[in-house]
């Protein structure tokens, strides 16, 4: 019961961040490790438990999709084909190979988190100075790597979809966030089908995630709205660095 109320207030809390700051991961992540269960086991159950998370934050911006729909269509293919390798590179290589690298991953993740105030506000800036926006085959590459490191591993997948979009197909920072949203939902979607057959997910910590961050998406998609992010993404950060210490000094 314990464990299962953690990674519950852990779902709820990834569901509103990944809405409002991106960076979910980080706190679903160290949680699920703290019940005891090893890194890879934890990577993919938490890719399937924040699923719903995903869905409801896009559900929270339907009014910012309106009008995407040529656009979100043509990117559709490259993140699904981005999260479908990353999810299959995951499997194919050595458990270990992932424990090994994912302390660092998580630093890249705490990075991306701590740069996303800058790159929000170069994106209105280059908004105000370009207009227009069409679907490019440069778009559509780095939709499809940021689709493979977020199905290799989620966090920071939303800041690596809102720099690629913001700087290929500038638009209003809030739409571009919506996007972001529901193409983080099609990368997810795509690894969970990869890792379902995997036999390597956790259904009751899953299940528990399923709802908390489906909550936790529709609640952060109102917030994002009339909240500044800063200390929630500050806290993100510090706990995914310390997560990353741990990592590193256990391994």
């Amino acid at each position: 019961m314990p464990d299962a109320a953690l990674v519950a207030v852990a779902g709820l809390l990834a569901g509103a961040v990944n809405a409002v700051a991106g960076g979910g991961t980080l706190i679903v992540f160290p949680a699920l490790l703290a019940t005891g269960m090893p890194a890879l086991t934890a990577n993919i159950t938490s890719s399937v438990g924040l699923i719903t998370g995903y869905a409801g934050g896009a559900f929270g911006y339907r009014r910012e999709l309106t009008g995407q729909t040529a656009r979100l269509r043509a990117l559709a293919v490259p993140a699904l084909l981005g999260g479908l390798s990353g999810a299959v590179i995951l499997l194919t290589t050595p458990a270990g190979s992932f424990r090994v690298v994912v302390p660092y991953l998580v630093l890249v993740a705490c990075l991306l988190l701590g740069v996303q105030p800058w790159l929000a506000t170069w994106v209105t800036r280059r908004r105000a100075a370009v207009t227009g926006g069409s679907v490019t085959w440069p778009t559509r590459t780095g939709v499809f790597l940021a689709g493979a490191y977020g199905s290799y591993f989620g966090a920071g997948l939303g800041v690596l979809l809102l720099g690629v979009l913001g700087i290929l197909m500038p638009d209003d920072i809030q739409r571009t966030n919506a996007s972001k949203t529901l193409l983080s939902l099609g990368v997810n979607a795509v690894g969970i089908a990869v890792f379902v057959v995997s036999a390597q997910v956790s259904w009751g910590f899953a299940a528990i995630l399923l709802l908390t961050s489906c909550a936790g998406g529709i609640l952060g998609a109102r917030v994002a709205r009339l909240l500044p992010a800063t200390a929630l993404r500050a806290t993100v950060i510090t706990l995914g660095v310390v997560v990353a210490a741990v990592l590193i000094a256990s391994g």
